[in-house]
């Protein structure tokens, strides 16, 4: 009457592996000084080097979780950004 078949056990005889807690190292924010929040939160747009890091190969603006910026710093950095790209500091596109 039962139309499935029961499969044989196939990991009967393995242990199964216990999934690690994935540890994730503190990052420090890149536009802090000396660890301590800049006030106001103001990221210079002639600073280019800094700019440069947050911004890929592609040009594009490369999103908080990667960075390791706390959300405001990643505001200040994206006006930056687009500040230095209309000043010709930056390009909008990659190389």
């Amino acid at each position: 009457m039962n139309q499935f078949k029961k499969r044989p056990a196939a990991r009967a005889g393995r242990a199964r592996k216990k999934a690690r807690a994935k540890t994730r190292g503190t990052r420090k924010d890149p536009i802090f000084v000396d660890g301590k929040r800049p006030r106001p939160m103001y990221v210079d747009y002639k600073d280019i080097e800094l700019l440069r890091k947050l911004v890929n190969r592609h040009g594009k603006i490369v999103g908080r979780r990667k960075t390791g910026c706390t959300a405001a710093s990643q505001h200040a950095v994206t006006h930056a950004i687009k500040r230095a790209r209309y000043m010709a500091l930056l390009p909008f596109t990659g190389e």
